[in-house]
């Protein structure tokens, strides 16, 4: 295998390529698919190359990106690889204070946005930022503010290239590219504190093309990726990097919220997701399964129960099933495994790598007894996603698979994982201190995660950081009783509340649909949500189904007391970052009333 430098990767797959397919994105208006081929993906970034030198950019010069899933997105990014320029991603959820305070610490001159809500954003912190000189927007529709005479449309900056009459500046600057330049800077969103700026360079994506070559054997030029997490997340990021590597056609989804839609027009065989994609599938087939009866649920029980018995006791170690439930498997593979399948839009599935948080061990199982090859994997920013994964087979359920190869991996104090290798970071941007505190004095880096290993396999516990240490002195790992209670059908989202206090107490955030349904079967009156919340009737489903779930935790880790909350942590009243994950400083501060008198009894 030939691994080619990202300032050339795209020009190289497309002299293989020609006129294949190397991306599609979504036209909303005529709600159809477009393609661009390999030549087309490969004369735009040469183009958008060209525009780059035009419009000022300097080689090492930090650009940024803050847009939704667009090609554009690639387009800038490679054409700023060319340059030896440095392509730093923004969140398109990002707040102003977010917006401004990455463009300050990156010294961004250039930054180019997606839609209205990225424009108005970025014009409004525009004269904060003392760097920033042009805006360049992505979306041709964006109604510029009437103050705004710099911002120019995507389509405005190709033209600047159009002639590439900057050919041999950007050759001459490729030619100068090295693996040891700098790729992206990756802003954590940070749970606490202000957010630091990974970097990660063109050896880290070079090592993480190669390592998974070795493991993911089953990846070829023949599958087709849905990209529907953020660009801005690593584990995309590095996924859509390893696509183009390999010349997956990568379908790119605009609107996270459309994905039910766009996957069924797509049908994958491949797609990056986290673990809420897969809860809420399983929570899906639960609700058809309770909505069924007679010998209709008989089979969807029984084809579950075969799946596990075909897939994880037997296939999964490497071993044969009887003839009898191979059989049977046969039977359900082409009628209720497909049928579930094709409801998701994956029935052309080849595997589908799960990340960014823990999955729990019943939808795991779940997934695979249903014949979906779900890969479970470990994986932070600073080690440009993967450390460790799991494959086809020889999994444990349970476990984060086997260390990638290349990786180093060793358990330290307080069980800490470290790691050491090429795809880790070489530090923090402008974060000297930060940078040394992260690394041992021997180079491993510390991930803050616990774990161990076992059979050669890697578990996760806890996040060291988020251990809660209640006042009678027992360690809580949040996580771990979180992961176990969003898998009910009833729960949505859920934050642990155990720091410093004499018990474990949690907000909970109800799936307001099933609470309606349950009241109206239980003839509950009620006047508003916060109404029917506060009801015996419901508070009493609620820890019926939370004592059931938490009955393998020691009693000092089992919730005591539980508030359901009216309306969902959201990221607009700064309680989640751009991935999804819990503030739980901005939880304590937002709920103090409600936590307070948790601990009232």
């Amino acid at each position: 295998m030939t691994y080619h430098h990202l300032s050339v990767l795209v020009h190289r797959q497309a002299e293989k390529y020609g006129d294949r397919v190397a991306l599609k994105y979504r036209d909303y208006v005529k709600a159809q698919w477009f393609p661009i081929t390999w030549n087309q993906f490969s004369e735009t970034v040469r183009v958008a190359s060209n525009a780059l030198v035009e419009m000022g950019v300097a080689e090492l010069e930090n650009i940024g990106i803050f847009s939704q899933n667009k090609p554009e997105c690639l387009y800038t990014d490679f054409a700023a690889f060319a340059n030896r320029a440095v392509t730093i991603p923004l969140y398109a959820t990002s707040s102003p204070s977010q917006v401004q305070y990455i463009v300050n610490d990156a010294e961004i001159r250039f930054l180019f946005v997606g839609e209205q809500f990225q424009y108005d954003v970025a014009f409004s912190v525009l004269f904060l930022c003392n760097s920033l000189e042009r805006l360049i927007i992505f979306d041709r529709s964006v109604v510029k503010d009437e103050r705004d005479t710099n911002s120019i449309y995507y389509d405005e900056f190709l033209q600047m290239g159009e002639n590439k009459q900057h050919a041999a500046t950007v050759e001459e600057r490729t030619s100068r590219a090295s693996e040891d330049d700098l790729a992206n800077i990756l802003y954590t969103s940070g749970t606490t504190g202000e957010p630091k700026g990974v970097m990660l360079h063109h050896s880290c994506y070079l090592e993480v093309f190669r390592i998974h070559d070795i493991r993911l054997t089953d990846m070829t030029d023949e599958d087709v990726s849905m990209n529907f997490l953020p660009l801005t997340h690593v584990f995309e990021k590095a996924w859509v990097y390893l696509c183009i590597h390999k010349g997956v056609q990568t379908c790119i989804n605009l609107r996270p919220a459309d994905i039910q839609t766009t996957i069924k027009e797509i049908r994958p065989t491949l797609m990056c997701s986290v673990p809420r994609f897969w809860e809420k599938v399983y929570a899906g087939v639960q609700e058809k399964i309770n909505g069924t009866t007679g010998i209709k649920k008989t089979l969807m029980l029984d084809a579950i129960r075969i799946g596990k018995i075909h897939n994880i006791d037997y296939l999964r170690v490497g071993k044969t099933p009887p003839l009898m439930i191979q059989l049977k498997y046969k039977f359900y593979e082409k009628t209720i495994y497909l049928l579930l399948k094709k409801t998701v839009g994956i029935e052309n599935g080849n595997f589908f790598p799960a990340a960014g948080a823990a999955i729990s061990d019943e939808i795991n199982e779940f997934i695979h007894s249903v014949g979906i090859n779900l890969l479970t994997g470990y994986g932070l920013t600073e080690s440009t996603a993967t450390v460790s994964c799991t494959w086809k087979s020889n999994y444990t359920i349970g476990s984060v698979g086997n260390v990638m190869p290349g990786v180093e991996v060793k358990i330290g104090e307080n069980n800490e994982i470290l790691l050491r290798g090429k795809t880790i970071t070489k530090g923090y941007y402008k974060r000297t201190e930060a940078t040394a505190a992260a690394f041992t004095e021997d180079g491993w880096f510390h991930t803050g995660d616990a774990g161990y290993f076992k059979d050669g396999e890697l578990y996760l516990t806890e996040r060291i950081k988020d251990l809660f240490k209640t006042s009678n002195g027992k360690y809580i790992a949040p996580q771990a009783l979180e992961t176990k209670l969003v898998v009910d059908r009833y729960i949505d989202q859920v934050a642990i509340i155990a720091d410093q206090r004499k018990y474990v107490s949690a907000l909970i955030v109800p799936v307001y649909g099933f609470v309606k349904e349950y009241a109206k079967e239980k003839g509950i009156e009620y006047t508003t949500m916060e109404e029917l919340l506060r009801h015996p009737k419901i508070l009493g489903l609620f820890k019926a189904r939370i004592d059931t779930l938490q009955q393998q935790f020691a009693n000092y880790e089992q919730i005591k007391y539980f508030t359901l909350l009216s309306e969902p942590f959201s990221l607009e009243k700064g309680e989640l970052t751009n991935t999804l994950k819990v503030k739980r400083n901005v939880l304590a501060k937002n709920y103090k009333e409600i936590i307070d008198k948790m601990y009232e009894q």
